[in-house]
């Protein structure tokens, strides 16, 4: 038997519109309606779920409009009021629980809306919906959607998405050590400028090679690249690659590997 997901509370999905400026609404609400009103049982409340977040969609998208303000507002009431006569009757909540997700949607109440959605969409496709409403240029999605997934809260994970986003012009092998650092937790502003000063260092594969096995930490080889730093006059350097000093990692891949 699957285990239900676990749902993150409405305050926690607040945090999202906070984090850009240009937050985009109208696409989040397209977004979320579409994963939502699908699962709405019956046939005519789901249409008129979706004839609802249609209009306010297109207000979102037009907010100048009073015309379409008025028809947005005037459509959430509408299904808000029907889920109201369906409960009153039934005497159960559940019975228009997708829907209800739609109408804290229609209403911008975008937490509550997601934490509702949870229970019957997985988390990552509401995930999708939040981090495409930002809207942020030169960003990492798909990491950011790990990272968040992963447990991370929205304000590292967003921050490591604009992080590797901005650097994706980076060679791949150091593209993928900057995000197996994200993932472990262990990215931050001096290890992103150790990273750039690799990026720039223009090394051959077996170079490539060695300054991953160096980045990843491996005791033997910075021990063994220490000493021959040490025997080319690098003494400097030896030091600071012993002492964990990620931007001596190209200096001594290149050094190291053309003494032999």
């Amino acid at each position: 038997m699957t285990e239900p997901q676990q749902r993150h509370p409405a305050s926690w999905w607040e945090q999202f519109p906070e984090a850009s400026e240009r937050f985009d609404t109208a696409h989040l609400t397209e977004g979320l309606g579409e994963l939502i009103n699908p699962n709405i049982a019956s046939q005519l409340l789901r249409r008129e779920a979706e004839i609802a977040t249609e209009v306010m969609v297109r207000h979102l998208n037009k907010p100048e409009s009073g015309e379409l303000a008025e028809r947005a507002a005037k459509s959430a009431e509408r299904l808000v009021a029907t889920l109201d006569r369906i409960e009153d009757k039934s005497g159960d909540s559940s019975m228009v629980a997708e829907a209800r997700a739609t109408c804290h949607l229609l209403l911008g109440r975008f937490g509550e809306a997601a934490f509702a959605a949870e229970a019957f969409v997985p988390t990552q496709k509401v995930l999708r919906a939040f981090v495409g409403a930002l809207r942020m240029e030169r960003f990492d999605t798909d990491l950011a959607v790990k990272m968040l997934a992963a447990g991370f809260e929205p304000a590292v994970a967003l921050r490591s998405g604009q992080i590797v986003g901005k650097y994706n012009w980076w060679p791949s092998w150091l593209l993928q050590v900057i995000t197996e650092r994200a993932m472990a937790g262990r990215l931050d502003d001096e290890t992103v400028e150790a990273l750039d000063k690799c990026a720039y260092a223009d090394l051959d594969p077996v170079q490539v090679r060695v300054a991953r096995r160096l980045l990843a930490g491996e005791d033997a080889l910075i021990d063994a690249s220490a000493l021959r730093l040490e025997a080319l006059g690098e003494t400097n350097a030896a030091e600071k690659l012993r002492e964990g000093d990620l931007a001596t990692v190209a200096l001594a891949a290149r050094l190291v590997m053309s003494s032999q």
